[in-house]
């Protein structure tokens, strides 16, 4: 990397900004006040900072959308179930289909729901969370009913979003406030004598 990429990619003149606390993800910069811009949401963009360009209409069909796909994944879920019941496998296999399901469709559903409120730590990314993508295939119809509830209250994930966002712009400004003028003009400090 040459000293020209690394002096425009730096803090100084708007480069990355981390994120909120503790994240590890980075704001990016590069705005017109060289300041933190806000990170983009699926389906949103950056809409969501002043809920303009039909972010209300955003958020509806979001909603709808969610509520729609998971109505329709139900549907396919109780063919499947007709079919076991033609395959006449018994009451125990049906019972364990539909607490399967059940089972992941909550755990799918609390999944979703913490990744819009808080950030997952990625130290703890480990192998159980890869196996628990399965779960999260698994109980797709949760985690779509996790984004139509977010969905009725704000873009899913805003909330978190936006904190990091304050408090981006907030270390922004503590950084720019305290570098006030140039430090290589200041006179040097005269030495005591003892």
């Amino acid at each position: 990397m040459s000293d020209e990429q690394r002096s425009s990619a730096g803090p100084e003149s708007g480069g990355a900004v981390s994120g909120g606390a503790g994240s590890g993800r980075a704001v990016s910069g590069g705005s017109s006040s060289g300041g933190p811009e806000p990170e983009p949401i699926r389906f949103f963009g950056t809409t969501w900072l002043h809920h303009d360009r039909g972010y209300g209409l955003r958020r509806a069909g979001a909603a709808v959308g969610s509520l729609v796909l998971a109505a329709a994944g139900a549907a396919v879920l109780r063919f499947a179930f007709q079919g076991l019941e033609i395959a006449d496998v018994g009451p125990f296999v049906g019972i364990l289909v539909v607490a399967g399901f059940a089972i992941c469709s909550a755990l799918a559903f609390r999944r979703t729901w913490d990744g819009f409120v808080r950030r997952p730590d990625p130290a703890a990314e480990s192998a159980a969370d890869r196996s628990a993508q399965s779960l999260m295939f698994i109980g797709f119809i949760g985690s779509l009913l996790a984004y139509f509830c977010r969905s009725l209250v704000e873009a899913p994930g805003e909330r978190l979003r936006r904190a990091e966002y304050a408090a981006a712009c907030e270390r922004h400004e503590r950084r720019r406030s305290s570098r006030t003028g140039n430090p290589a003009a200041r006179k040097p400090r005269p030495k005591k004598r003892r």
